[in-house]
């Protein structure tokens, strides 16, 4: 590990402890040269699959895309940051259970959705409403028949 201070290679951990959640480890070390005490984290790095978009473009799983359309769906709703970061991690496991080396973003929007149903019905229909792009008054009137329960509804 390269000292951030001097660029020196050589240092001794002083320190480590797995974080709450035991998935990052925490490092106190200390360079050996100019002596400086600075912190490392370490997680593991899971594969990925590659986001298959509309319009057939390809390209990484950013996890902070999900993170932040939760934030603005949520935005002004009674839902904590940890528990936003929560459900993109969920998600994000979720995607690297599946073992799949591509996925299509339309599969990441309906687990992002279901979350969001289940969690507050006001922020799920501000993402539905861009994710679905719905045409025209009625199409989000039904899908807002759908979400409270109206029998005269159907499902999508």
């Amino acid at each position: 590990m390269k000292c951030p201070y001097c660029g020196h290679l050589e240092n001794h951990v002083t320190d480590s402890r797995a974080s709450n959640s035991g998935d990052v480890i925490r490092r106190r070390r200390q360079c050996e040269s100019c002596t400086t005490r600075f912190t490392t984290y370490e997680r593991v790095e899971y594969t990925l699959p590659t986001v298959v978009k509309k319009d057939g473009r390809r390209e990484p799983f950013d996890r902070t895309k999900i993170a932040k359309s939760l934030r603005v769906a949520l935005s002004k709703r009674p839902v904590s940051l940890e528990r936003i970061e929560s459900i993109a991690d969920e998600i994000e496991r979720e995607l690297v259970e599946a073992d799949q080396r591509e996925m299509a973003s339309s599969m990441i929007g309906e687990r992002l959705m279901q979350r969001l149903r289940e969690l507050d019905q006001v922020a799920y229909v501000r993402f539905a409403s861009v994710y679905r792009s719905f045409r025209d008054i009625d199409e989000f009137a039904a899908e807002l028949g759908r979400l409270s329960g109206d029998p005269g509804e159907r499902a999508p």
